[in-house]
């Protein structure tokens, strides 16, 4: 998918000044650092205004699409839900408010929670481009989630790329904090790495115990079913704009962000059957399917005997959920 059009001019128009050898080298600098965990106590992988021009060109694009993928599946499974307001907690630009805007234009009250300075001014300025006033006129708090800090309900929650950044002792009380927060629903999205998941499955059983329903993307309450060293994870492919491209030295028109994530809720969402947790097995004559179902992991395999499931089956992807009619085959 594309980033929104207005999103895509702002981002042009704040990266316009940067030159293009020095973004380059930026974006290369802050992606290493990414990929070695070599963040910096207060200022995490951001170092510097540099850095944060880095993040805009290199990360904004990629994390607007798995958020807007992982909020999608809350509408999907909550269709008659319309949050009023939203509270991202550790915020960098304002990307999963974009993100929100898409399925719920009319979205209320936004507050962000942001540590670094230079990341707000970067998130205002963007923000000026929204045609809607719940963008442009957000509550940004220079606050590190991390340490102590208020807000009032707020009926959608989402912590996103953050929870790897923390000390490893502040990341069960943030989330407690952000149970207490949620009017509604808490969305929680790390990169879908093992690392990645093992803190997502954590954080979604100390909420299942808080008495939160999981919505997405499992189709059950219970544990778990997979064993360390799995992991759940999904994708989301971003066309590239030609700033992205060139920031990132790259031919492709497109790039592939793969991320886990957990959505839980106050009330229970609209059930599904199962969820297909890899590339369908298309063999000839049949589909192999690997599923999370309510009653745990299952292979599943779709024949051409079955026609009318053979067919949909087809359409399934990575990701999908599964159809109703598969329940118990």
């Amino acid at each position: 998918m594309e980033i929104p059009q207005q999103l895509q001019s702002a981002l042009d128009a704040q990266l316009v000044a940067v030159p293009p050898r020095k973004l380059v080298a930026a974006v290369a600098a802050l992606s290493e650092r990414y990929r070695t965990g070599a963040s910096r106590p207060g200022r995490g992988f951001l170092h510097s205004g540099e850095d944060v021009a880095a993040y805009l060109a290199y990360r904004l694009p990629a994390t607007f699409v798995a958020a807007y993928a992982c909020l999608e599946q809350v509408r999907d499974r909550l269709p008659d839900w319309k949050p009023g307001s939203l509270l991202d907690a550790g915020a960098g630009p304002g990307t999963v408010m974009w993100a929100a805007a898409a399925p719920w234009p009319d979205l209320g009250h936004v507050t962000l929670l942001e540590r670094d300075d230079e990341m707000i001014a970067a998130g205002k300025r963007l923000a000026v481009y929204s045609p809607l006033g719940s963008v442009r006129e957000a509550n940004w708090l220079r606050t590190d989630v991390a340490g102590p800090w208020e807000a009032r309900p707020h009926d959608l929650v989402v912590v996103s790329y953050v929870l790897g950044e923390l000390p490893e002792d502040r990341v069960a009380p943030l989330l407690q904090k952000l149970w207490t927060t949620t009017g509604g629903v808490v969305v929680i999205i790390e990169p879908g790495t093992t690392a990645g998941f093992a803190r997502v499955k954590r954080a979604r059983q100390l909420m299942i115990e808080e008495g939160a329903h999981v919505i997405a993307p499992c189709p059950h309450d219970a544990l778990c079913p997979l064993n360390d060293g799995d992991w759940c994870h999904f994708s989301q492919r971003v066309e590239r704009s030609r700033t992205h491209r060139q920031a990132k030295a790259g031919e492709l028109s497109h790039e592939d962000e793969k991320f886990s994530f957990v959505a839980l809720s106050r009330t229970p969402g609209t059930p599904i059957e199962g969820r297909v947790l890899r590339h369908p097995q298309v063999r000839p004559g049949h589909i192999r399917l690997d599923v999370c179902t309510r009653d745990g992991l299952a292979s599943t395999v779709v024949t051409r005997k079955d026609r009318d499931l053979y067919r949909t089956a087809r359409h399934l992807r990575w990701g999908s959920v599964m159809p109703a009619s598969s329940r118990g085959r």
